[in-house]
């Protein structure tokens, strides 16, 4: 069986924060995690209209996740993040970059931006792929 790759191939943008390519081998399992928003345990938003705040929560609750199924978020394959219209992107992307971090090799990335979410206050989610060979 094969290792996991994050790719950045030559003729692509290198960047410090996303890598372009996953190839999983067989055998690998993989983990997918539904769309993270700021909230506690109850459901209530964390971060209030701080976008950098909910973003570290969302984080959280990403590698509560992660846990869940005995994976980390250095084994994050792809993260796919949408914020709401009028945040301040950058300071999302900073609080997320802490937490990605803890990776080698940066996971793929995609983003959004959209006029609302479906948890009321929530201004990030972040749903991810992940997967590990065992």
């Amino acid at each position: 069986m094969g290792e996991i790759q994050l790719l950045r191939p030559a003729g692509l943008v290198r960047s410090p924060a996303f890598s372009h390519v996953a190839v999983v081998p067989p055998g690998a399992t993989t983990v997918y995690i539904g769309g993270q928003n700021a909230v506690d345990e109850t459901g209530a938003i964390v971060g209030g209209s701080d976008v950098a705040a909910q973003t570290e929560r969302v984080m959280a609750n990403l590698a509560t996740a992660l846990a869940a199924a005995g994976l980390g978020i250095e084994h994050l394959l792809h993260v796919c993040v949408v914020l709401v219209e009028g945040v301040d992107v950058a300071a999302a992307y900073g609080a997320a970059a802490g937490a990605l971090a803890a990776a080698a090799e940066p996971p793929l990335v995609s983003a959004a931006i959209v006029p609302a979410l479906g948890v009321p206050g929530a201004l990030v989610e972040v749903s991810a792929v992940a997967a590990v060979v065992r």
